[in-house]
């Protein structure tokens, strides 16, 4: 068995897997139940905000700056994803970082409008709800991309990166691997 590393601290994967639940459930019971729906949306944007100042302040791979790439690092690297020729990462690669930030933008923005739609000010104001609509709906878009993600990096570097999420540990880097 090859040695492994501890990679994501229990934050961030209690984190990860209570923002999929959330999400989840506020979208399965937007129109039928919105009790839930509402519980499950302030969740969500509280967990978004946890993240923001775990980003800044957690540990090593939980930070931004760990992970979060500027405009040419992550075209080159999609660029080698295309011709097949990425280097492994070991936190998240330039394309993870870059669909954190979409995904913690697109699940705060549709928590934040679906917070102003209980508002006073903005009942039943219609771009409210169209804006909060597009981006839930977008987030199906975000997260399939994410999963095709996550599964061409775990076959391309032959790791698990589900199992990697639930336990915290990912193989240990090799000399090519960025750490």
């Amino acid at each position: 068995m090859n040695p492994t590393i501890p990679v994501w601290d229990p934050w961030v994967r209690i984190f990860h897997w209570s923002l999929v639940t959330s999400f989840a459930v506020a979208w399965l019971t937007g129109d039928e139940w919105m009790s839930i729906h509402e519980w499950a949306g302030y969740a969500a944007g509280a967990l978004v905000v946890f993240r923001i100042a775990y980003g800044l302040f957690g540990p090593r791979y939980a930070r931004f700056s760990q992970f979060i790439r500027g405009p040419a690092t992550t075209i080159a690297y999609l660029e080698a994803v295309i011709f097949n020729r990425e280097q492994r990462y070991i936190g998240h690669n330039p394309l993870g970082g870059l669909m954190v930030l979409a995904l913690l933008g697109a699940i705060g923005t549709t928590a934040f409008t679906g917070w102003l739609m209980t508002t006073d000010a903005y009942w039943g104001v219609g771009w409210v709800e169209a804006v909060h609509e597009t981006f839930a709906n977008g987030m199906l878009i975000l997260v399939s991309v994410h999963l095709c993600g996550v599964l061409l990096s775990s076959l391309r570097h032959k790791e698990n990166l589900v199992r990697a999420m639930v336990t915290g540990r990912k193989p240990a880097p090799s000399a090519d691997d960025i750490v």
